[in-house]
């Protein structure tokens, strides 16, 4: 490959763990040294428009539903917002597709995610998830079902519940400590979700979703949520 490159761990990567772009040959010995590992992926580097994920879900009997594209954000490597509906119709019935394709020939059941990049029209697979996903926490208050009772329904044999968006939504994740609950709270739409986890750097120790009924209201929402963490 052309430089960069991403260069990754085959095991016990996540949240920017395991993980290093080699911009120049001189950097090799460094990331060889930082990952510490002698089973690495090598990926050539994406220049993406922007990172969307898809929910799916399949049940025992073959059904799916499919949750509305999610727009992602990351930073060092760690996913700090998603903001749903993506509305494409176009890139929603594309990853559809390819969802639909991985879960019928895996014969899955549950849950699944599929991370992509956006590069124009095209979706490029970055990451597939055989379970319940950070970026459709959202989906606990800004979806009639979440993807957590979805996930049970199929796997217990109960018929899936819909996956229509309630509103428009905007999911925060807390990484190192949680802001003040109080300052928080005075934002309607807001909910606080605290993980009880003790603070550290680059930890996820919680999220906050707001719900707003129009992509104005949200984005305004939003800009008062930044201010205060």
């Amino acid at each position: 490959f052309d430089l960069p490159v991403v260069v990754k761990t085959c095991r016990f990567g996540y949240d920017g763990k395991g993980q290093a772009v080699i911009r120049n040959a001189n950097e090799v010995e460094t990331v060889w040294r930082q990952l510490a590992s002698d089973n690495l992926i090598v990926e050539s580097f994406v220049n993406f428009t922007r990172e969307v994920s898809l929910i799916s879900v399949r049940d025992k009997a073959g059904n799916m539903v499919f949750y509305p594209l999610v727009e992602n954000v990351h930073q060092e490597g760690i996913l700090r917002s998603s903001t749903a509906p993506y509305q494409d119709a176009k890139l929603q019935q594309l990853a559809q597709d390819y969802a639909a394709k991985i879960m019928q020939k895996l014969n899955y059941v549950g849950v699944m995610t599929i991370e992509f990049f956006q590069v124009g029209e095209q979706l490029l697979v970055n990451e597939i998830a055989p379970r319940v996903h950070n970026s459709g926490h959202w989906t606990i208050e800004g979806a009639e079902t979440s993807q957590f009772a979805n996930h049970i329904r199929a796997i217990a044999g109960i018929p899936l519940g819909s996956t229509e968006p309630i509103g428009f939504s905007y999911m925060h994740n807390c990484i190192g400590d949680m802001p003040a609950m109080n300052g928080c709270m005075q934002i309607p739409g807001l909910y606080y979700h605290a993980y009880n986890k003790a603070p550290r750097d680059k930890r996820k120790v919680g999220h906050i979703t707001i719900v707003a009924k129009d992509s104005k209201t949200l984005q305004d929402s939003k800009a008062e949520l930044l201010k205060k963490i």
